[in-house]
């Protein structure tokens, strides 16, 4: 696949979301009501937007817990995109066979 680029982890969307609105990690974490460290590698990008992460992102960011799971999910799937390579294209959609 010659034409891979690093997929956007979500931690990137936060990154830029907290610049916006001028808030630091720390602060987050305490208006979020989770330790430190889970927003620090959420934002570098060593752990994953669990669904009780984004339900409590998108009430503080009120953009509701969906968005923040779908980033998770294209950034899961764009790695394993790259990771699985040509050997996607060899697996054969199935066909019904007509009656069946």
């Amino acid at each position: 696949m010659s034409d891979w680029r690093d997929p956007i982890h979500p931690g990137e969307i936060l990154v830029d979301e907290l610049e916006e609105i001028g808030r630091r990690p720390v602060e987050l974490a305490a208006r979020l009501g989770v330790p430190d460290n889970r927003t620090y590698q959420i934002l570098h990008g060593r752990r994953s937007v669990t669904a009780d992460t984004a339900l409590r992102l998108g009430k503080f960011f009120n953009t509701g817990p969906e968005f923040w799971l779908n980033l998770q999910q294209a950034y899961e799937l764009d790695v394993a995109r790259h990771q699985i390579g040509g050997s996607l294209e060899k697996i054969t959609p199935y066909q019904p066979v007509n009656g069946s």
